[in-house]
């Protein structure tokens, strides 16, 4: 699991559509009380994955240690 590498949810762009809660097998995400995603454990990410942004219909998923940004 990475310590450099974890999602970034744009709150402009998501729709709070839970694809990337449902999606991740890590627990990286949980819904918020506002049922909005939020990253719970950016450790349990798994460096250069990026399935979650793959899947994201509203393209809100990036992250913090890529140098494709």
């Amino acid at each position: 699991m990475a310590k450099t590498w974890y999602p970034i949810i744009d709150r402009d762009k998501c729709m709070s559509c839970g694809t990337c809660v449902d999606f991740c097998a890590h627990g990286v995400y949980e819904l918020d009380g506002d049922g909005q995603p939020v990253v719970k454990a950016p450790e349990n990410c798994v460096e250069f994955c990026r399935g979650c942004a793959k899947i994201c219909p509203e393209e809100a998923i990036s992250y913090y240690g890529d140098s494709e940004r």
